[in-house]
């Protein structure tokens, strides 16, 4: 496993920066551009890639984000897999150019095909659809008949994760997470909660008031977890919609005193590098952010060398990581 002293050579930082940013510190006076160095060395170091010397390819490939440099430097999950995207692509020696949304319109003609990442408005889609450019979609589906895509299995993710749980012995247990957008901006429940709500309610021990929704960075844990132990009645768990707002959950544990997790247990979601750094380490399911980036581009090469008409949807399974964070519930 990387150690902090590794992080803080690749990213050329002191160890105490590079404690504070994985720790979300906002007291912390430092650029966007050396938190972006920071997270991407740490992503870099989580996995290892074999370098092998491949020819020149013929292909140029154009990355397409949903997400400003500050979403990504606040939920890291989109970061890890764009990292992914960008060394696979220099693994098989393929050029790639960022595209701008507002702009780069040049760039579109010059390039093969797409990889677009992140969740998209019905404009951007059509704009991504008049370029006539095979497309791969990285964890997102908009349209099944048009594009291919890499997608995560957030169902059977999320059960593993309330398994692991209940089989603890937790009957008590929160939900903290967002609300998420489709393309013509609608607004609609996150599939984790969906299925939260569903699976507790099977094992009749679903609690509505254990359920907060806000957004998705770690100011939201921290006021919705206050919220949350502040009336009755208490989690003895929570289960959280990513690790991001688990940072929040640590903090608003730390000064209320509740220890995690003799007091309360929490579980997250994306395994995101920071996540094993956490104190205690954090269990959290893993999203295989290195295989969504390299099975997006194999995907995308192999659509382009075929002419492949029908497009395909792959599904990446996860899996719990189980550290520190949960516990059986404390007998009182």
């Amino acid at each position: 496993m990387a150690t902090i002293k590794d992080i803080a050579h690749l990213a050329n930082v002191s160890i105490t920066t590079v404690s504070r940013v994985l720790n979300y510190d906002e007291t912390l006076n430092v650029s966007p551009e050396t938190r972006k160095r920071i997270f991407e060395a740490a992503e870099e170091l989580a996995y290892v890639v074999t370098p092998k010397k491949k020819p020149k390819s013929k292909w140029k490939i154009g990355l397409y984000d949903s997400f400003s440099l500050e979403e990504e430097l606040v939920d890291t999950y989109y970061l890890s897999i764009r990292v992914a995207l960008e060394k696979k692509l220099k693994s098989n020696s393929i050029d790639f150019v960022r595209i701008d949304k507002e702009g780069n319109g040049d760039n579109f003609r010059k390039i093969d095909g797409i990889l677009a990442l992140g969740t998209f408005k019905k404009k951007d889609i059509e704009k991504i659809k008049s370029f006539k450019k095979p497309c791969v979609f990285v964890d997102s589906n908009p349209d099944d008949y048009y594009f291919d895509s890499v997608v995560i299995d957030f169902n059977s993710a999320t059960k593993n994760a309330l398994n692991y749980l209940t089989q603890l012995g937790h009957e008590n247990i929160g939900f903290i997470g967002g609300v998420e957008t489709d393309m013509y901006g609608n607004r609609f429940k996150d599939l984790r909660q969906d299925v939260f709500e569903n699976y507790l309610k099977e094992k009749g021990i679903f609690k509505e008031e254990l359920v907060k929704i806000g957004g998705y960075d770690p100011k939201d844990g921290y006021t919705n977890l206050r919220e949350m132990l502040s009336a009755d009645p208490k989690p003895t768990a929570v289960f959280v919609a990513n690790d991001t707002i688990a940072v929040g959950c640590y903090k608003a544990a730390s000064e209320l005193g509740i220890k995690i997790p003799d007091d309360l247990s929490i579980v997250g979601f994306n395994d995101v590098a920071t996540a094993q750094y956490m104190v205690p380490p954090l269990t959290t399911v893993k999203l295989y952010t290195e295989i969504m980036g390299e099975t997006s581009v194999d995907l995308l090469l192999e659509r382009l060398v075929s002419k492949r008409e029908v497009s395909k949807k792959i599904t990446i399974n996860t899996k719990l990581i189980v550290r520190e964070s949960a516990s059986a519930p404390q007998k009182k």
